[in-house]
């Protein structure tokens, strides 16, 4: 049988993989850090990525940011380019990938379907904690009235389950 033949989720039976795997490969876009709560973000091309404690040198890995004390899956953020394109795109509100505070920007990675999902970021190996909420202080941040425009589209709280190097441009998927 040919592709051509067949729907997605037939070919995915075929080769032996869950059919989701073939429908989405995103791609990693920015990586930013901030050594402690209100601080500017930090642009990198790589960085560590360390289990059960996040970004190395980031505020919550260093148990420095805003929510530190609130027991909570921080251990790495994920944000769709999606919702940034959507800011602008709906309510000409433009949001740079250093000041939405998450640590990872992401293209084509369906990020509210992966909350309980193991999936790869380069060689690192995520879990899906929960969809991040939108707060007040990420106005305060940024100075732009974007919390309730974020509602469901702020991203995905994450554990690191396997360390490793991830590096602007690596692929990300479903296992």
């Amino acid at each position: 049988m040919f592709a051509t033949q067949v729907g997605i989720k037939e070919l995915g039976q075929l080769i032996g993989r869950d059919y989701k795997v073939l429908m989405w490969k995103g791609e990693l876009l920015h990586i930013h850090t901030s050594p402690a709560a209100g601080l500017n973000m930090e642009s990198h091309k790589s960085v560590s990525l360390i289990s059960g404690s996040g970004l190395e040198g980031d505020r919550y890995q260093r148990g420095t940011g805003k929510y530190s004390e609130i027991k909570d899956i921080r251990e790495v953020t994920l944000i769709e380019i999606e919702t940034l394109e959507a800011l602008k795109r709906d309510y000409n509100i433009i949001v740079e990938p250093t000041e939405h505070r998450r640590n990872l920007t992401t293209r084509d990675v369906p990020l509210n379907h992966l909350v309980g999902k193991r999936f790869r970021v380069g060689e690192v190996l995520l879990l899906g904690g929960r969809l991040n909420t939108p707060c007040r202080y990420l106005n305060l941040v940024t100075k732009k009235n974007i919390c309730e425009l974020l509602e469901h589209r702020s991203g995905l709280n994450c554990s690191v389950v396997e360390s490793g190097t991830v590096i602007v441009g690596d692929k990300i998927q479903l296992l």
